[in-house]
């Protein structure tokens, strides 16, 4: 590959595949948003930057939707909260639907009905974003490997504008990236399934997939409808895109398809990868040779999982230009994130690991086996999402001293694992969950928050329960990691 570290200094100057001409842009003239969270407020702002009229509607009526409605009333937008006007939604120039309203919500159903179609809050940044920008997606690992290219990027003296799907404290929504200035050299963008599934134009100039599970069975009718909103990264693909594929995973090289763009894998297993493990050793090949990177060892996040996300992560930003001894100096620097795999505490010689992240079997399974040096005492349980346990089961097995299981998924749960691992049925609140856990954890355990589920069923997100979690460990053991 010709001048990868010059790749960057053709968009000196130019404006990105993706950005809008001022015609497009003149065509925006009212603008419906379903959806008054993080991202619908976002979208009606740069809405208004645009010159827009928006309007914003949402069911809820809560002290949440009513600053965001007091945010977007400030800037010139039209608010209704408790009810969405279809009619007046269906005579907007464009819809915008947040990620938080599911596919079978009513008003979907009317303005289907109407044959009116929507479009996703990254899709409608899209088309205002004046640069570069790398997507990244898949089922687990989406947040780190989006926030180390970022970092790798950052470490390169590189101006980038990290946000999409991943947490408010991480970034913000695609549309207020939007509305930077100046404009960054790099957008990354984490996007979700849902995302994906309301994108028409988007087009990420570098893709990523970090790997294909089953997840958000309590939303979509099946594994497939999932996966088939993910293979929306792929639409608008041309012979410039560059893509970044988990080689590990047959499902996700399956996925793109025969979308056009030169491809890069990255596997923990082949030796024959662009981006592999080779004598202990992260090594990329872009086209121009193999580099090798840093000792695995050296990468301080834990787990297996995470030197996959680190070797998609460095494939993605050697091809935004940075070079291989930056890329080396920054993976040293990476940092795990908060409620992924995070230790959180240790005494008396037992870990505390907060994994709160792992709402899905896959994820629990990767965290399972990324502590595969202690014995475990596995905290299991939250609000269902549907999936099949038998992956779980056997994960466990051999690996998990006991588990620990709770919340509305536990009776499910302990059947599942029923005869293959010591199972501890808690039906209190979560203090009491933490307290069996102490009570079970011996020299030599790990204790891992690594749910399989969703936080709803006590909690309002899932980093709510992390930091209940390390905040009841610490208290617990009397010392911070």
């Amino acid at each position: 590959m010709a001048g990868v570290d010059g790749w960057l200094g053709e968009w000196s100057g130019a404006k990105s595949q993706g950005g809008s001409s001022e015609a497009e842009r003149n065509e925006v003239n009212a603008v419906a948003i379903l959806g008054i969270g993080t991202s619908g407020v976002a979208a009606a702002l740069l809405a208004h930057t645009q010159g827009a009229m928006a309007y914003v509607s949402d069911m809820r009526t809560d002290a949440s939707a009513a600053a965001g409605a007091d945010r977007i009333r400030a800037a010139g937008g039209d608010v209704e909260l408790g009810r969405h006007d279809v009619e007046r939604i269906a005579r907007a120039d464009t819809v915008v639907v947040s990620p938080g309203i599911p596919p079978d919500a009513p008003v979907l159903h009317a303005l289907t009905e109407r044959r009116v179609r929507w479009i996703s809050e990254p899709e409608f940044a899209f088309r205002f974003i004046q640069g570069p920008l790398i997507a990244v997606t898949g089922t687990n690992g989406k947040t780190t490997t989006a926030v180390l290219t970022a970092h790798l990027l950052s470490e390169a003296g590189v101006d980038v504008a990290l946000g999409g799907n991943v947490d408010a404290v991480l970034g913000p929504a695609v549309s207020e990236l939007a509305l930077r200035r100046p404009v960054p050299a790099w957008y990354v963008v984490e996007m979700s399934s849902f995302q994906l599934a309301g994108v028409e134009r988007f087009r990420p100039d570098i893709g990523v997939v970090t790997n294909l599970a089953s997840d958000h069975l309590d939303r979509y009718p099946s594994v497939a409808a999932y996966h088939a909103d993910k293979a929306r990264l792929f639409v608008t693909a041309d012979e410039r895109s560059r893509w970044v594929l988990n080689g590990d995973d047959p499902q996700v090289p399956a996925l793109a398809g025969e979308a056009p763009g030169r491809r890069f894998s990255f596997s923990m297993e082949r030796p024959d990868a662009d981006g592999r493990i080779e004598g202990g050793e992260l090594v990329i090949d872009v086209g121009d040779g193999s580099e090798r990177l840093l000792p695995r060892s050296d990468v301080p996040l834990l787990g297996a999982h995470n030197s996959a996300n680190a070797l998609a992560a460095a494939l993605a930003a050697r091809l935004a230009g940075v070079g291989s001894s930056v890329l080396a100096r920054g993976l040293r620097s990476a940092r795990s994130l908060p409620h992924r795999l995070e230790l959180v505490a240790e005494r008396d010689g037992v870990l505390w690991v907060n994994d709160s992240k792992a709402t899905n079997v896959a994820a629990t399974v990767s965290a399972v086996r990324s502590m595969e040096e202690r014995s475990l005492v596995v905290l299991l349980g939250g609000k269902d999402k549907g999936e099949d346990l038998v992956p779980l089961a056997d994960v466990l097995t051999g690996r998990a001293r006991v588990a620990i299981v709770y919340g509305a998924a536990g009776d499910r749960i302990a059947q599942a694992l029923a005869g293959r691992v010591v199972v501890r049925r808690v039906r209190e609140a979560f203090e009491v969950v933490v307290a069996a856990a102490r009570d079970e954890a011996r020299t030599g355990d790990a204790v891992l928050l690594a749910p399989a589920c969703s936080s709803f069923d006590m909690f309002s997100d899932y980093e709510e329960r992390g930091r209940r979690f390390a905040e009841l460990a610490r208290s617990d053991v009397g010392a911070n990691a």
